[in-house]
Protein backbone atom coordinates (compact mmCIF):
# COMPACT_ATOMS: atom_id res chain seq x y z
CA UNK A 1 0.00 0.00 0.00
CA UNK A 2 1.67 3.34 -1.46
CA UNK A 3 0.27 6.08 1.00
CA UNK A 4 2.13 9.88 0.86
CA UNK A 5 0.98 12.27 2.78
CA UNK A 6 1.99 16.20 1.86
CA UNK A 7 2.17 18.93 5.05
CA UNK A 8 3.13 22.09 6.19
CA UNK A 9 4.85 22.19 9.57
CA UNK A 10 2.56 24.27 10.93
CA UNK A 11 -0.62 22.12 9.91
CA UNK A 12 -2.26 20.64 13.05
CA UNK A 13 -3.76 18.90 10.68
CA UNK A 14 -1.21 17.10 9.44
CA UNK A 15 0.00 16.37 12.79
CA UNK A 16 -3.08 14.47 13.49
CA UNK A 17 -3.07 12.47 10.38
CA UNK A 18 0.67 11.48 11.11
CA UNK A 19 0.06 10.16 14.66
CA UNK A 20 -2.94 8.12 13.16
CA UNK A 21 -1.22 6.37 10.51
CA UNK A 22 1.93 5.98 13.08
CA UNK A 23 -0.80 4.47 15.67
CA UNK A 24 -1.63 1.62 13.45
CA UNK A 25 1.44 0.82 12.01
CA UNK A 26 0.98 2.56 8.64
CA UNK A 27 4.01 3.32 6.74
CA UNK A 28 3.64 6.54 4.80
CA UNK A 29 5.90 8.84 2.81
CA UNK A 30 6.07 12.39 3.87
CA UNK A 31 6.23 15.44 2.01
CA UNK A 32 7.02 18.77 3.45
CA UNK A 33 5.52 21.26 0.90
CA UNK A 34 6.30 24.53 2.28
CA UNK A 35 9.79 23.53 1.46
CA UNK A 36 9.55 21.24 -1.59
CA UNK A 37 8.17 22.98 -4.36
CA UNK A 38 7.68 20.17 -6.69
CA UNK A 39 5.71 18.05 -4.22
CA UNK A 40 3.83 21.26 -3.83
CA UNK A 41 2.86 21.39 -7.59
CA UNK A 42 2.53 17.42 -7.28
CA UNK A 43 -0.09 18.45 -4.66
CA UNK A 44 -1.91 20.47 -6.58
CA UNK A 45 -2.24 18.38 -9.33
CA UNK A 46 -3.55 15.74 -7.51
CA UNK A 47 -6.18 17.32 -5.58
CA UNK A 48 -6.73 20.82 -7.25
CA UNK A 49 -6.15 21.83 -3.43
CA UNK A 50 -3.28 24.45 -1.66
CA UNK A 51 -4.78 23.05 1.61
CA UNK A 52 -2.99 20.78 3.46
CA UNK A 53 -2.83 17.97 4.47
CA UNK A 54 -3.49 15.91 1.02
CA UNK A 55 -3.33 12.44 1.42
CA UNK A 56 -3.04 9.89 -1.30
CA UNK A 57 -3.65 6.69 -0.78
CA UNK A 58 -3.04 4.11 -3.75
CA UNK A 59 -4.24 6.89 -5.46
CA UNK A 60 -7.50 7.41 -3.54
CA UNK A 61 -7.11 11.46 -2.79
CA UNK A 62 -8.29 12.48 0.51
CA UNK A 63 -8.08 16.22 1.34
CA UNK A 64 -7.59 17.36 4.71
CA UNK A 65 -7.77 14.92 8.30
CA UNK A 66 -10.83 12.98 7.21
CA UNK A 67 -10.57 9.56 9.45
CA UNK A 68 -13.72 8.00 8.01
CA UNK A 69 -12.67 8.54 4.10
CA UNK A 70 -8.95 6.66 5.46
CA UNK A 71 -10.16 3.99 7.33
CA UNK A 72 -12.52 3.15 3.74
CA UNK A 73 -9.38 3.84 1.70
CA UNK A 74 -7.17 1.73 3.92
CA UNK A 75 -9.51 -1.23 4.09
CA UNK A 76 -10.12 -1.33 0.11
Amino acid sequence: MAITIYTTPSCGYCVKAKEYFRGRGVNFTEYNVAQNMQKAEEMVKKSGQMGVPVIDINGRIIIGFNQSEIERALHR
